[in-house]
């Protein structure tokens, strides 16, 4: 196998145009024509994941956080990343990162979070926008359920909880077929009126090549007409965060509790226990400082994510709780849901999960 099959199979679950703009999701070392001989799972790829991918013979590491963030003068082994990514050269290692995209997908790493937790009813708490394109087409009437289907197969028509969503207008449309045509219906030099239909359907972006490719193939025109626009609305399964309900209500410090055994965790930092009774529960791995304000619009009883500093505590306005668990252990989580869906994608290839812990915080008590 490749280790541009795993890539692509991971772009189906989160394509890198998902990422946020500062981030550096893909590959991020070595080549993806390599014979892929292992795959091994972490949230970091640092020079002790390195070594263990080196000895376990995996030469695709896939990392949630890229190693390299930003641009790099020199490659000397002055620091961690340096050193690790001339490890990774040296020993033949690719490395691929799945960050903030697998951050924006319902099903990722805060989807993960929120099985753990027990959240239900969820939704994205701060929605992306312009992940959304609209196809129009126009196709000879005969032919319009070829065509959908197509479509449909290649990723269209998905909004929310809905698949196989589209809608068609009739008319007429007109053509008239050059000198070195063969067309479909029709005599060369001569227009021709076709009874059509107009096909609408919504699509993610990043499908928007594989969804053409379909309409061209199922098309019977030699020259498809189609105009493909972006919009602004929010795609219901992509964004920063989820918020949700619990199954029932518990009082405040159960539910610390609860969060201390699921995440392992000795420490919660938390604002004051405004909610003595928590039910709505907005969660975002990682630095989550930036939805606070819109888990308090969307009613959340308490926001667990990691990262926060001082002052944005304040920020929970005294209407809700602020838990913040730690950036390691609020994603830790992410080892385990890409070492399972590559393996039931590659049931009888190498999957691992690495037995490094990467966590660079420490707590004394």
């Amino acid at each position: 196998m490749k280790i541009s099959q795993v890539i692509s199979f991971l772009e189906g679950v989160a394509h890198p145009s998902l990422q946020e703009d500062y981030d550096n999701a893909g590959l991020i070392t070595g080549d993806e024509e390599w014979d892929c001989t292992g795959i091994l799972c972490s949230l970091d790829a640092t020079e002790d994941v390195v070594d263990e991918a080196i000895s376990k013979k995996c030469n695709l590491l896939v990392s949630h956080h890229p190693i390299i963030f930003r641009g790099l003068k020199k490659i000397n082994g002055k620091n961690y990343v340096e050193k690790a990514i001339i490890k990774a050269i040296r020993n033949n290692i690719a490395i691929y990162a799945i960050h903030t995209n697998l951050d924006n997908v319902i099903q990722g790493v805060n989807g993960r979070i929120a099985d753990l937790v027990g959240i239900h009813n969820r939704i994205i708490l701060g929605d992306k926008q312009g992940g959304l394109v609209k196809l129009f087409t126009f196709v000879p009437t005969a032919h319009a359920e070829v065509v959908r289907n197509a479509v449909f197969e290649a990723g269209a028509g998905q909004i929310g909880n809905y698949s196989e969503c589209s809608f068609d207008s009739h008319g007429k449309g007109t053509y008239r077929p050059g000198e070195n045509t063969s067309p479909f219906a029709g005599e060369k030099g001569k227009r021709h009126t076709e009874e059509e239909v107009k096909l609408e359907v919504i699509l993610p972006g990043h499908l928007a090549t594989r969804v053409l490719a379909a309409l061209q193939k199922a098309h019977p025109y030699e020259e498809v007409a189609y105009d493909l626009v972006p919009l602004t609305n929010a795609h219901p399964g992509l964004g920063a965060g989820i918020i949700g309900d619990l199954d029932h209500p518990m009082e405040a410090k159960a539910f610390l509790a609860h969060l201390m055994a699921v995440f392992n965790l000795s420490v919660i930092r938390h604002t004051p226990f405004v909610n003595n009774t928590i039910k709505r529960v907005a969660v975002c791995g990682g630095a989550g400082s930036f939805v606070i304000a819109k888990a308090l619009r969307a009613g959340a009883d308490i926001f667990v994510t990691a990262d926060i500093k001082y002052h944005e505590f304040f920020d929970a306005e005294g209407r809700m709780i602020i838990a913040d668990v730690g950036h390691y252990e609020s994603e830790q989580f992410t080892i385990a849901l890409l070492q399972e869906i590559l393996a039931e994608k590659f049931p009888t290839f190498a999957v691992l999960k690495t037995s490094v812990n990467t966590n660079p915080v420490r707590y004394f008590s």
